[in-house]
């Protein structure tokens, strides 16, 4: 029997908590997607992953002090997310440590300590929340504050976007010749910070990372020009998203796992056939990416 597209999307008609789902995922689409293309092109891929994890202690100690308080979590999340960026990269710059190894210390410690005090403190129902989030559960406190973190990730990023431009393609010209160079990296953090507790509220710490790397490695597949990554990952991060709620609810799957899988789904599909793909990408020598 075929579905119609009017009962596809019957769920985003009929339930104010899938609008409001929706509403969240494509504000978090816009948000994190774009900052994903420079933690992407910065090589900087698997630090974002670190970082979710991190901010697990702090959203965790947010929760013990207050429940499951948006303010208190988002607020310990931030703090904690900060303190690992910032700790990782002085023990970096004072110890024989590069920043990989440094940042995989404090993040093992932190999802460690994280766990542990969901686990003791809480119920499994609580971690269940904080690792896989809760996308179907945003209430309107919480769209506010999605909505908030999209608008400053804009407002940073069009500030921002000529020296961090600069960073990935040669960081040491960048210092030498301008003063925004430590500006424009711990604002960058900051950003990454940001995205990720956003993620966390509506994909969980497991699954925030997700929405930062799959579609700008997506995109990239697509395009060559920083500014079309710009507008292609967030898009694709938005239909992505719209999909996965449709599966989870359809398919009564998990909504966070439901995103993430649809958003490798066009990762995999776009290897096969995007312009710069593994089946299309003839060339063996490497496309360079241009502003």
């Amino acid at each position: 029997m075929t579905v119609g597209w009017t009962e596809l999307l019957q769920p985003f008609v009929e339930f104010g908590f899938m609008r409001s789902a929706l509403l969240g995922c494509l504000a978090l689409s816009l948000s994190a997607a774009p900052v994903g293309v420079f933690l992407m092109l910065r090589r900087m891929s698997l630090t974002g992953d670190a970082m979710a994890h991190a901010i697990l202690p702090g959203a965790a100690i947010g929760y013990l002090v207050s429940g499951l308080s948006l303010g208190a979590m988002t607020v310990g999340g931030i703090a904690a997310g900060l303190l690992v960026a910032v700790g990782s990269g002085l023990v970096a710059r004072s110890t024989v440590l590069r920043e990989d190894v440094s940042l995989a210390v404090f993040y093992l410690l932190s999802l460690a300590l994280g766990v542990l005090i969901v686990s003791t403190k809480g119920n499994n129902v609580d971690l269940l929340h904080v690792l896989f989030g809760t996308a179907l559960a945003l209430d309107e406190p919480a769209l506010w504050l999605l909505g908030s973190i999209m608008l400053t990730t804009w407002l940073v990023l069009r500030v921002l976007y000529r020296p961090l431009v600069l960073e990935c393609v040669d960081p040491d010209y960048l210092r030498a010749v301008s003063r925004w160079s430590p500006v424009a990296h711990y604002g960058f953090l900051g950003l990454v910070v940001i995205n990720l507790v956003a993620g966390f509220h509506a994909l969980g710490t497991l699954m925030a990372v997700g929405i930062l790397v799959l579609p700008a490695a997506t995109a990239r597949l697509w395009v060559r020009h920083i500014q079309p990554l710009l507008w292609l990952a967030p898009l694709l991060a938005a239909v992505a998203s719209t999909m996965g709620l449709l599966l989870s609810y359809h398919a009564d799957w998990p909504t966070s796992p439901a995103i993430v899988l649809c958003l490798g789904g066009f990762y995999f599909v776009s290897m096969l056939i995007a312009p710069f793909g593994a089946l299309r990408a003839r060339r063996p020598s490497h496309v360079h990416l241009k502003g």
